[in-house]
Parts: structure tokens; C-alpha cells; sequence
């Protein structure tokens, strides 16, 4: 999409296509567009928030809190702010303050972080499981195989019942079966969520059973 046209333009375009892409999939067009705000200036947030944008997606604790903390505090009760990024556990606490939903749980001592910060906080964001759909040695996730056991021992240590999962398919593979992999999760433990698409595929995921779609560059254009 070009950079040229109006964020605002760019994002009325995009929920177009997801509407279009659920109704292909015969599926109720409910799904939920995030805006991936990382590493954008400020000017084009505010952008898309005189847009209508009320949904965000932010990679790192430190640069969230510099931009929703401080220069969008005061419409921060009116936007909801999700972490996509991999999270250490000594940021747990931050992330609690800050953020409305963790979309990368990925292990347990993250778990014990995040329960002992919401002690602290009075609450805990609502948590979503990150899956290692392609099993890369290199990336953030819980494998498929391995994410029964997980589930069981988040309820069982903490009584984390996590409302949905998260996947990030490998780049040089077609996304199509990671996402199937994911939706397949989600109904079988009974889930509400299903975060999978971004910006190159967020179309095929809607159509495969996504409700939240990730989406940074069709939206905001190249980084400056």
C-alpha cells in the first residue's frame, strides 16, 4: 500500500479488507484490527488515533511506556494497549501497569512474574499464549507438543486460564498451516482468541478463523 495515502485512508482500506476476507469464510466480521505501533513517530499514532483507532500493538515495554506513559497518557483509558513482543520477567511489572492484554506467554517463570506483579499491581492483564507454530530454534513460543502440559501447569500453579494463543509463522514458509495449527489450539481448549496475520497475510488468517489480526506497515508505511 502506498506510503502516499492518508493513514486515515489506509486504515478504512484495510478493515474493508478484512470485512471482505470474513465474508469469503462466511464468518461474522467481529474481528479485531491491531494496530502495530512499534518503532512509529508519534505524529502517526496520533494519526491513526483521530482515525478511530482504538486498538495498539507495541514490542517493547520501555518505548510503550515512553509513548502511552507519557506523551498519550491522557487518552490512554480510551485505547487498548497489547504487548506482541517477547517479554523478560524482570519487566513484569512494568508490563502489568502498562499494558491491557500479553500476547507472548511463552514459559513459566514469565507466569510467576506476572502473577507476583499483579500481586503488587491489584491486576492481571489478560494473557494470551505464544506458539512456536514452525518449532524455530530461534523464536519465542511454546511448541504445539509441548502446550498441553503447559496450559495444565499454568491453571495448576497459578490458575492462569489464558484466553487465547498467538503465532508468528516462520517468514520462508506459507502461513496457511501455522494458522490452521493455531485455530485448531484455540477450538480444542475451548479459546476465544486467535491472534495470527500481519500485514502480508492477514487476510489468509481472518479467512482461517483469526480474531485478531496484527497489521504495521499496510497501515503506518515504511518507518522513517
Amino acid at each position: 500500500m502506498s506510503d502516499a495515502l492518508p493513514i486515515s485512508h489506509k486504515r478504512k482500506l484495510i478493515i474493508e479488507r478484512i470485512a471482505a476476507s470474513a465474508k469469503r469464510a462466511g464468518l461474522n466480521n467481529n474481528q479485531v484490527l491491531t494496530a502495530v505501533s512499534k518503532m512509529q513517530p508519534d505524529f502517526k499514532i496520533k494519526e491513526m488515533i483521530s482515525a478511530g483507532q482504538k486498538v495498539f500493538g507495541e514490542n517493547r515495554v520501555q518505548e510503550s511506556q515512553a509513548r502511552w506513559g507519557k506523551t498519550f497518557k491522557h487518552i490512554r483509558n480510551d485505547i487498548e494497549l497489547r504487548l506482541i513482543g517477547p517479554l523478560q520477567s524482570n519487566k513484569a511489572l512494568d508490563a502489568v501497569k502498562l499494558f491491557d492484554v500479553i500476547e507472548t506467554l511463552d514459559r513459566m517463570s514469565l507466569a510467576k512474574a506476572l502473577v507476583r506483579a499483579a500481586d503488587k499491581h491489584g491486576s492481571l492483564p489478560s494473557l494470551l499464549v505464544q506458539v512456536n507454530t514452525g518449532e524455530e530454534k530461534q523464536k519465542s513460543g511454546v511448541r504445539p507438543s509441548q502446550l498441553p502440559l503447559f496450559l495444565s501447569e499454568l491453571k495448576k500453579e497459578y490458575n492462569i486460564k489464558p484466553a487465547g494463543l498467538m503465532c508468528i509463522p516462520p517468514l520462508k514458509e506459507a502461513a496457511s498451516p501455522h494458522f490452521w495449527l493455531l485455530k485448531k489450539l484455540t477450538e480444542e481448549y475451548g479459546m476465544e482468541v486467535t491472534s495470527m496475520g500481519m500485514s502480508n497475510d492477514f487476510e489468509v488468517a481472518i479467512e482461517m478463523g483469526s480474531t485478531h489480526v496484527r497489521v504495521g506497515s499496510a497501515l503506518f508505511g515504511s518507518r522513517i
